[in-house]
């Protein structure tokens, strides 16, 4: 569990943030609120099962007992995790909700002994600010034949690749 009052930067910001492990009993809220953004063309959408087998990937924010954010953190191979699912209640934007998020998923990949994060997304100028750089996704052959390949957009795929050396 991870409590910030600040961002990791050292800024103050406008309320206590507190992240917590996905429970089984999060996963339709997971799936409405991941899907909401799928919709909008924002994120990769995730069937329902696809939530429920990775629930132990996923952190959580709630707010009065609601779930309001949510990202994943994907093992991809020994030394590679991913930041997926990454989606935050538009009435809870602009609060570093997000940043905490993966502040957390980047602490697990240290825990876990993970030296490489990254992301695919189709706007990268978030993770940027997070320490994470583009690169080219040949460079993550373990993803593309790992899960690329059976994405909806594979091979015309419209997301960019950023990465993170810990």
């Amino acid at each position: 569990m991870v409590r910030c009052g600040r961002n990791w930067e050292g800024e103050e910001m406008k309320a206590d943030i507190k992240v917590d492990r996905a429970r089984v009993s999060d996963a339709n809220s997971l799936h409405r609120l991941i899907s909401h953004f799928a919709d909008k063309g924002e994120v990769l959408p995730r069937a329902l099962s696809e939530i429920y087998e990775g629930i132990r990937d996923y952190f959580v924010v709630r707010r009065r007992g609601r779930v309001i954010a949510c990202a994943a953190l994907q093992v991809t191979w020994a030394d590679l995790a991913e930041i997926r699912s990454l989606a935050v209640d538009e009435k809870e934007q602009n609060h570093r909700i997000g940043s905490v998020l993966v502040k957390a998923c980047l602490e697990e990949a240290k825990e876990l002994g993970i030296p490489r994060v990254f992301c695919l997304v189709r706007k990268p100028a978030f993770f940027e600010k997070h320490g994470f750089q583009l690169i080219d996704k040949k460079e993550l052959p373990q993803k593309v034949w790992a899960g690329c390949y059976r994405c909806p957009k594979f091979p015309d795929c419209d997301e960019v690749a950023l990465i993170r050396y810990l």
